[in-house]
């Protein structure tokens, strides 16, 4: 890993991660139940019932996808956000976010659309990442504008997110890098100008 501004170091794909990739991907694209264990086996090479050997059933790997990611935001989030530098920390956790969605936009598609076919623990425990994920980016938006009232600022955090999270149905327009410029700057502009 490098400072809380710069990037996170890559993980070595597993099978699971590999899985995981793949299910989202066929989710995306075909809804959870339009793809079935043996499709999302197929994906990767593996047969349904050899896929039982990694996840107990298709919720399972919901469950997981969404559980891995809420707590990979939520992981990186408080490292970004932990810039003694309010400016620099917001532009830390503006990057890390325009990164994942321009990077994951069959795991934002598939939260947006299937998170109620999560089991209830696995989506109470998504549901709470989010929730101190989102807190992270109030306290560091608080901290460049102290002023900015508590509710007025999570919401503003609320609807950035709703610009960021876009991406799969707004980034095929341009190439990865004007796509990522752009949403920087127009999410930064929502944020310190809300």
């Amino acid at each position: 890993m490098t400072s809380p501004a710069g990037p996170a170091t890559p993980e070595v794909p597993t099978r699971r991660t590999e899985i995981l990739a793949a299910a989202a991907e066929l989710f995306a694209r075909r809804g959870f139940h339009g793809a079935s264990i043996g499709d999302v086996g197929r994906a990767v090479g593996l047969t349904g019932p050899a896929l039982y050997r990694h996840f107990s059933g298709k919720e399972a790997v919901l469950a997981e996808m969404l559980l891995d990611i809420s707590r990979r935001l939520h992981a990186e989030g408080l490292r970004r956000a932990a810039e003694p530098e309010a400016a620099r920390a917001l532009d830390a956790l503006l990057r890390w976010h325009i990164a994942f969605a321009l990077d994951n936009p069959a795991l934002i598609t598939v939260h947006e659309r299937e998170l109620d076919n999560v089991p209830e623990t696995q989506r109470h425990e998504i549901r709470r990442l989010q929730r101190a994920y989102v807190e992270e980016w109030v306290r560091v938006l608080r901290r460049l504008r102290p002023g900015l009232p508590e509710d007025r600022t999570r919401a503003a955090v609320h609807a950035c997110f709703g610009l960021l999270n876009s991406t799969p149905y707004s980034a095929a327009a341009l190439d990865r890098e004007a796509m990522a410029g752009l949403l920087h700057t127009m999410a930064r502009s929502a944020l310190t100008t809300a």
